[in-house]
């Protein structure tokens, strides 16, 4: 029937072997309880469909604490007014564009966003260089097609279709890695809120409550630009990299612990001084010159984001519990700061060294970091 799609199964925690925990829950799932509270105080307008009010759903990001004295956990440590701005945007017909360098945790609010507002951020087109343009709008059951020819029954909707007919977020991770062609077939969804299905002679329009969150970055290699006309089908909202060192800390301190709770991770001291220190090294390499700013410095060839330096502390935070006393060592996060600034190992390396003879071995406090990562580098 033209018009709306039928409405599909309603989502289910995804399938986990019997006796199995899920490794990463989706965001609805590990902070359910965060969500049923913030619903059941939440006493302002909600946008049709929308699970918690736009004020809730900034809170649920932000962090807070509720009237009843339940705590909302921080999901990102950056300016309030561009979450604000990213909320009001799904709250409005125009779709939304994180734009922003690797690691600034473009993913990481996507998807707390799709679950705050529709209850579900699993509608996820994955951007590849692969990715086919079935894949944004739908495909089909080729058993079916073949003995009954094109019908609704054959037609397999993609998660954008699925999120139009339901009137939920939808999101498409890494936009700019996917062929600019392909990019293209969102434009007359963002800009008609319909999709043609040519084939039945039908199309599919988008009940109210649908929108669609993107993330891209223009740093990175492999990146595809994006044709102006579907530019201004966005509201692009860009993500800085965090603005102090302690902002950087706090953020890789609470991934840690979370990513260390999960994977069962055994409870280790106080890490911050370990922590504080793979910070500094990436926000110097990075920036290009030392904290107190009197050593410019080469910057390598990757990104050193936050990301990064979570993924080195949680592998040290491992290697600690599991082969060593259980308290964070430089030795132990050594090797995942060489990995992640060596990427290139002609030019990286000698930035580096340039680096650790410069800079660490006459730093105070840092003689066993600089014993570490010679060790590791030789």
């Amino acid at each position: 029937m033209p018009g709306n799609a039928e409405r599909p199964a309603p989502r289910t925690e995804g399938e986990v072997l019997p006796g199995g925990t899920a490794l990463r829950p989706h965001a609805e799932d590990a902070f359910a309880h965060e969500l049923a509270a913030l619903a059941a105080a939440d006493d302002r307008p909600r946008p049709e469909r929308w699970r918690l009010s736009p004020w809730a759903v900034a809170t649920y990001l932000l962090g807070g604490t509720l009237p009843d004295g339940t705590v909302i956990t921080p999901k990102y440590v950056g300016p309030r007014r561009i979450v604000e701005v990213a909320v009001a945007t799904l709250a409005t017909d125009r779709a939304l564009l994180l734009l922003g360098v690797p690691g600034t945790a473009k993913t990481w609010v996507s998807e707390h966003l799709a679950a705050a507002v529709s209850g579900d951020s699993t509608l996820l087109v994955q951007g590849t260089a692969g990715t086919p343009e079935e894949a944004i709008r739908y495909g089909w059951d080729y058993a079916r097609l073949l003995a009954h020819g094109p019908s609704r029954d054959a037609l397999v909707p993609g998660p954008v279709l699925r999120a139009m007919a339901h009137g939920t977020t939808a999101r498409v991770e890494e936009l700019t890695r996917i062929p600019t062609d392909v990019q293209d077939s969102l434009i007359t969804v963002l800009s008609e809120k319909t999709l043609p299905i040519p084939e039945l002679g039908e199309e599919v329009q988008a009940v109210r409550g649908f929108n669609l969150i993107a993330t891209a970055n223009d740093r990175d290699r492999g990146v595809n630009d994006l044709s102006s006309a579907l530019r201004r089908r966005f509201n692009t909202v860009v993500l800085p990299l965090p603005e102090t060192a302690e902002a950087e800390v706090e953020i890789v301190t609470r991934r840690v612990e979370q990513l260390g709770h999960s994977l069962d991770l055994p409870a280790t001291p106080d890490a911050s001084d370990e922590i504080r220190r793979v910070v500094t090294v990436f926000r110097e390499l990075r920036d290009g010159v030392t904290a107190d700013g009197r050593t410019r410095l080469k910057s390598p060839s990757g990104t050193l984001s936050t990301a990064e330096a979570i993924s080195v502390v949680t592998g040290g935070l491992a290697l600690a519990s599991h082969f060593g006393d259980g308290v964070l060592r430089p030795g132990d996060v050594a090797a995942g700061v060489l990995g992640a600034v060596v990427r290139d190992p002609a030019a990286d390396r000698v930035v580096w060294q340039e680096y650790l003879e410069t800079v660490v071995r006459e730093r105070d406090g840092w003689k066993d970091f600089y014993r570490a990562c010679r060790e590791v580098s030789a």
